[in-house]
């Protein structure tokens, strides 16, 4: 045997069961949020399955080689297929994700965990047992890095969940096929298998030319109306869905607003505090990369520079280039007083040294941990020395004070810490119901009792002061302030919202 195309064997199938386990995880974590929990779950059993087929390896006796072929065929079947699988599972019995979900990760494991051992034993006599464990470790390793690096870099962004895990299959199948000649004499009549062998590569480039439509299929079970955009990118998948008159932006399976009530939420985030700072000229928007709150802040005459900083540049440039997007956010991220900066806007704030009047912190609710150190003491620290010092006030959406009262009241805790005068706020959107925001001032401030525009869709005088009275089912909670070290937001948030999902 060519022992240097055994290990090139070995690199290959390394890299695509490594990349089976990070679609798990990341599909999980968009469906099922929380994705510290999600990929310590689907890490802690795809490695205990690995080692329950390595055991099992001990129990094959003979046919070693043709095994190892067998193996390989199901693995790239299996895993090859698991990100379709799991997305039609999703939509089509919601209930019953997690078992399909662990059992695919599982068998995929078992499947993963015979090859190593297999490989070993069919090298034992070719190559010193020292230097074998050693080289094929090494490459297994080795083809560990490049997934690592490849899937979130090049394989999610430029291909999606679905194609991905189906080229890898197909890939797989590939150098199982190659396999039967690279073991040509340990194998016997190698026709059976060259036919198995053929039939799964057959399935996944059918799988893959497909693969637009797997993905629509999977995709039209999340989602009540038709999909009329979808695109992965590097930090999320985006979706569009449009019924009648009106469409639905979805950040990872989230709904982010629908074009029919969104302007409640903007107005609610960004009119209070123009109302109390009606002479605002340098603001920042934190998020917000469709444009809408951007929208909202353009309303007014004096402002003269707007700096939004949002991590994913598609979702800007789809803010820029989308038509309904575009009309809905009336250009805003053309206009010549927008500066638009992708970056993480923790990072940012660390080294920005600019002072700001006034500023809105527009994310997603904190269902990840990657989230919620968006919410924490540190970051609104950070955020409280880019205000001015004097009349600085910055607005945060701070999820439901009704669904998630103690999640509300976290963030309400957590930007006292960090030093805001803070007043809490609400407001009814009806795709999301009662909505809480929180306006914190770097020094104390009046509550805002008239808005700074008389052509608020929402708002005047008696329903903005209406926005701060928050009746008992939303009144104050005990909670714990949420730091970088403890994330205890992400715990409240997935408890409450638990309940009503």
């Amino acid at each position: 045997m060519r022992t240097p195309a055994v290990y090139l064997t070995v690199l290959v199938i390394a890299t695509c069961g490594l990349v089976y386990e990070l679609v798990a995880g990341t599909l999980a974590s968009y469906v099922l949020g929380d994705s510290v929990t999600q990929f310590s779950t689907v890490i802690g059993a795809y490695l205990s399955a690995m080692g329950i087929g390595s055991w099992l390896s001990g129990y094959l006796q003979r046919g070693i080689a043709f095994r190892f072929v067998q193996v390989e065929f199901a693995v790239a079947l299996i895993g090859g297929l698991s990100a379709p699988a799991l997305f039609l599972a999703f939509g089509a019995a919601p209930d019953l994700f997690r078992l399909v979900l662990y059992g695919l990760v599982l068998v995929i494991g078992i499947l993963v965990g015979l090859e190593i051992p297999l490989v070993l034993r069919l090298l034992k006599d070719v190559v010193e047992f020292k230097d074998l464990v050693a080289r094929v470790l090494a490459v297994d390793y080795l083809g560990a890095l490049f997934a690592s690096v490849l899937f979130p870099i090049v394989m999610v962004p430029e291909l999606g969940l679905v194609r991905t895990s189906v080229l890898l299959g197909l890939l797989n199948a590939v150098v199982g096929l190659w396999s039967t000649w690279l073991f040509r004499p340990l194998l016997g009549s190698p026709g059976l298998l060259r036919a198995q062998g053929a039939v799964a590569c057959a399935i996944l480039t059918a799988a893959f030319a497909y693969s637009d439509r797997l993905t629509e299929l999977s995709e039209e079970g999340l989602y009540a109306d038709p999909v009329v955009y979808t695109k992965s990118t590097r930090y999320q998948r985006i979706v569009m869905t449009r019924t009648g008159h009106h469409f639905q932006l979805f950040l990872n399976g989230q709904l982010q607003f629908s074009s029919a009530d969104e302007y409640r939420y903007h107005e609610a985030l960004v009119q209070p505090a123009f109302a109390a700072r009606p002479q605002a000229g340098r603001v920042l928007i934190l998020g917000g990369g469709d444009g809408l709150a951007a929208r909202e802040v353009l309303k007014h005459a004096g402002v003269r520079e707007l700096v939004l900083v949002d991590l994913d540049p598609e979702m800007t440039r789809l803010a820029k280039d989308n038509v309904m997007l575009r009309e809905l956010n009336a250009g805003a991220l053309s206009d010549p007083r927008v500066q638009v900066v992708n970056e993480d806007a923790l990072i940012w704030l660390q080294h920005e040294r600019s002072l700001f009047d006034l500023a809105f912190v527009d994310f997603p609710d904190p269902h990840s941990h990657s989230l919620g150190k968006l919410y924490t003491s540190h970051f609104y620290a950070l955020l409280r020395r880019r205000l001015d010092p004097e009349l600085g006030l910055a607005a945060v959406q701070s999820t439901s004070p009704l669904l998630a009262r103690r999640s509300f009241w976290c963030i309400n805790r957590t930007m006292e810490a960090a030093g805001f005068f803070v007043r809490p706020y609400h407001a009814l959107v009806p795709s999301f119901g009662e909505w809480g925001f929180a306006l914190g001032g770097v020094s104390p401030f009046e509550t805002p009792a008239e808005p700074a525009l008389a052509s608020l869709r929402s708002l005047d005088g008696p329903s903005l002061r209406a926005l701060f009275v928050l009746g008992p089912d939303m009144g104050p909670l005990p909670a714990e302030v949420n730091r970088l070290n403890n994330q205890v937001l992400v715990r409240y948030y997935e408890e409450e919202w638990r309940r009503w999902n």
